[in-house]
């Protein structure tokens, strides 16, 4: 018997923000219940940290820019992932699985869930003529930086959303039928407003400030200043930024509870251990790292490290905590295909997670590289590549950037000038470019920019503005 697939999505989840990173004080219940009775992905990283594009990924298992998904289309047109017999989704569909979509789609402009397998797909419109109707003249003051909201928890998106989802697997369920329901609720992403208990769970005073805040962005690509010039954040102090924070950790929390219900419906109908759950997000979210909001132009930890917790006791140890670097988006249609036999799925640039998943060790999985190339503010391209000691940011029109990150976390202090560590960046920029040749980046293909990565490339000079930023 094939087991059913509940496939959750949150939007911009932060990697530090689930209680089972032991990174923050957070209450995540439901995702940390379920990593203890599975698996928890210490080294998980986005693709791209933009939603379309790492959608796209996730529904491919190919990289955005291998078939030029670089950005969200609604921004500047740009090409979209289409519809492939070798998709999992696809598959699972041929083998007789009901497959559904409950919340935001955000992959096409193009072509709809249906194209890609599902038969079901329960989008937001109904949800937002009933909040019209119930909450007349809502508005909000606070834009970005969110607050509270007045809406009650039961009327809520991610209750909303969550309550459809365990219609649709109820509905599945009755037909007898294996099924793959994917939940893609629309937060944390900012604004951040959540319902009561959680708009007032966090009391800011209470808050300590992410390990990234208060870099000042010496010796950093110019564009991260401009970031904080173009969102009027010049100046803001934590004590400007803690109730922003509050709002986020409080929607994150009122996400895991959205989330719990699902996972106490699976119990109610006797199906939770007979089927695959799995929690992740499209990216993270800088929510005042760095001093900055959202995500665009920056490879941090804050945006690409993201929570991913499976859990599947017929092949998953339980408890384990995978310290191999994974892809969460490009590695889940290789890794759904392998846990349900699924022969025809082509893994593209992805690879399962199952043997990780039964305990066994992959030393090759040593790293990880993600991409990004601009977005509302203008267009700017770079990669990186992440071991467990370094940071290592290609950006092709800026100077490079490079952490150590055991002894600088925060990601600060750029030592791209640091000729002690010539080697270790040659071999950095060496297995990016291998990498990024594996997955037909553009701007390796033709070859003519090889060279910057290939040994080639000189030592970044400091300009005026650069001077070193931390101790």
């Amino acid at each position: 018997m094939r087991p059913n697939i509940l496939l959750f999505i949150a939007d911009q989840h932060r990697w530090d923000s689930v209680g089972a990173s032991g990174r923050t004080r957070i209450n995540t219940p439901n995702i940390d219940s379920l990593a203890g009775e599975g698996a928890f992905f210490e080294n998980a990283f986005t693709p791209i940290p933009v939603c379309a594009p790492a959608r796209q990924a996730l529904l491919s298992g190919r990289t955005p820019e291998s078939f030029g998904a670089l950005w969200n289309s609604n921004f500047i047109p740009t090409p979209t992932v289409r519809p492939d017999p070798a998709f999992h989704t696809a598959v699972l569909k041929e083998e007789g699985y009901s497959c559904g979509l409950v919340g935001k789609w955000n992959s096409s402009q193009e072509f709809a869930p249906v194209d890609f397998g599902f038969s079901e797909h329960i989008d937001n419109s109904e949800y937002y003529g009933i909040t019209s109707r119930k909450y007349p003249g809502l508005k909000y003051k606070n834009k970005w930086f969110g607050e509270p909201s007045p809406i009650a928890l039961e009327d809520s998106k991610t209750h909303w959303q969550a309550g459809k989802a365990c219609e649709l697997i109820g509905w599945y369920n009755e037909n007898g039928s294996p099924w793959f329901v994917r939940v893609d609720i629309d937060d944390p992403h900012l604004p951040c407003r959540p319902s009561e208990p959680f708009a007032s769970m966090y009391d800011p005073d209470d808050i300590e400030p992410w390990e990234s805040f208060g870099d000042p962005l010496e010796n950093k690509p110019y564009i991260q200043q401009q970031q904080v010039v173009n969102w009027n954040l010049e100046g803001l102090t934590w004590d400007d930024w803690k109730s922003c924070v509050a709002a986020y950790r409080g929607m994150v929390s009122q996400v895991d509870d959205a989330f719990g219900k699902i996972l106490a419906h699976l119990k109610k109908l006797g199906i939770y251990d007979d089927t695959i759950i799995i929690y992740t997000t499209d990216h993270g979210d800088l929510c005042g790292g760095h001093g900055m909001l959202d995500k665009h132009y920056v490879l941090y930890d804050d945006v690409t490290r993201v929570p991913l917790v499976i859990r599947w006791p017929e092949v998953v140890k339980k408890g384990i905590r995978i310290r191999e670097f994974v892809s969460n988006c490009l590695d889940m249609g290789a890794t759904i295909a392998d846990l349900c036999s699924l022969q025809a799925v082509e893994p593209a640039h992805g690879r399962s997670w199952v043997p990780l998943l039964k305990g066994e060790h992959q030393p090759e999985r040593n790293f990880a590289v993600s991409s990004s190339n601009g977005q509302q503010f203008g267009l700017y391209t770079q990669r990186s590549i992440r071991t467990e000691e370094w940071l290592y940011v290609w950006n092709m029109t800026d100077i490079d950037e490079l952490y150590d990150v055991r002894k600088d976390p925060g990601q600060w202090n750029n030592l791209i000038n640091d000729p002690t560590i010539v080697p270790v960046l040659s071999d950095l920029r060496a297995r990016l470019a291998n990498e990024l040749i594996r997955r037909e980046d553009p701007f390796v293909k033709p070859g003519w920019l090889r060279g910057q990565l290939f040994g080639n490339r000189k030592l970044n000079k400091p300009d005026s503005r650069a001077t070193d930023s931390k101790e």
